[in-house]
């Protein structure tokens, strides 16, 4: 029987689902939400679908064109809800298949670290960097989707790689170095090895965590590798007859799940430079780890 042709709607399905990791992974590194970036997909869909496809001659740019401008509205109002978060806010994990540690440009981008110093971008610079350096998108293509010109997408992008260059985590590590961190982390936080803690934890090492005022989380960062390691070990202790911890990938780096009760409690990634952790990143707020029942495919 002869195939019958795609009408509009089934090209349109086809060209978004296709392309429709490419599109989360973009509104996630601009949003650092998954909830926030799902909703980018929803409207994007709703304009796609609405173009006439003929008229477009690179239907990946078009797409992503279109998911970064809903992304940065989004991102605009989400700074203001973030001025009246309660405690340090820190970006919604994400449950990773080992692969997307094998791009290692990307796993960086999407770590916990990485999205951090994004945040103190403005919000066009973080679109300018992410579609640049991230995704590769042409500057003519930037520019169309932040309506900008493109020598002055030149400008921004050379100021926020500037940015970022001075506050990005100084070092790569390798995946294997991070999860020799995290076994050792783990071990010394299950057998209550508080010198343990101390050994694994660099001087100034810091610990953030983020409770969304929902549940009870440090109200503030906590820095140095005594008042961390205390810290840990009296957090464990109150729990101590019903956690278990568990090795996992969060946002493309090795990374540690908490369950209470056989529930997820908390979710650590951490940063490790020199074999030592530099940043502790514990997300406790309920809102935040839904997410993490099944991987999350991310790409570029």
């Amino acid at each position: 029987m002869k195939e019958q042709p795609m009408n509009g709607t089934d090209r349109a399905t086809a060209e978004f689902v296709a392309h429709r990791n490419l599109l989360f992974t973009v509104a996630y590194e601009l949003l650092g939400s998954a909830a926030d970036a799902e909703d980018v997909l929803q409207e994007t869909w709703l304009r796609w679908v609405g173009v006439d496809l003929d008229t477009v001659n690179d239907h990946r740019a078009y797409l992503v064109r279109i998911a970064s401008r809903q992304a940065l509205q989004r991102l605009r109002s989400l700074g203001r809800r973030k001025e009246s978060y309660v405690g340090p806010w820190l970006p919604e994990p994400l449950l990773t298949a080992p692969d997307v540690a094998e791009d290692v440009e990307l796993a960086e981008s999407v770590s916990m670290a990485m999205l951090l110093v994004l945040e103190t971008l403005k919000p066009t610079e973080r679109a300018v960097f992410v579609l640049r350096d991230v995704f590769g998108l042409e500057y003519d293509e930037i520019a169309a989707a932040v309506d900008k010109k493109p020598d002055a997408v030149r400008q921004i992008a050379h100021r926020a790689r500037s940015h970022v260059a001075a506050r990005r985590p100084r070092g790569a590590v390798s995946a294997d170095q991070t999860r020799d961190a995290l076994h050792a982390f783990q071990h010394a936080v299950n057998t209550g090895d508080l010198q343990g803690l101390v050994d694994i934890l660099a001087p100034d090492v810091v610990f953030l965590g983020d409770g969304g005022g929902v549940v009870q989380a440090v109200p503030r960062p906590v820095v140095g590798a005594d008042k961390v390691a205390r810290l840990l070990a009296a957090a464990v202790s109150r729990i101590a007859e019903n956690f278990s911890l568990e090795l996992t990938h969060i946002n493309g780096q090795p990374a540690l799940i908490l369950r209470s009760g056989g529930e997820i409690d908390t979710v650590t990634a951490l940063h490790v430079q020199n074999n030592q952790i530099t940043g502790l990143y514990a997300v406790r707020n309920p809102a935040k780890l839904s997410h993490l029942q099944q991987t999350v495919p991310l790409t570029r």
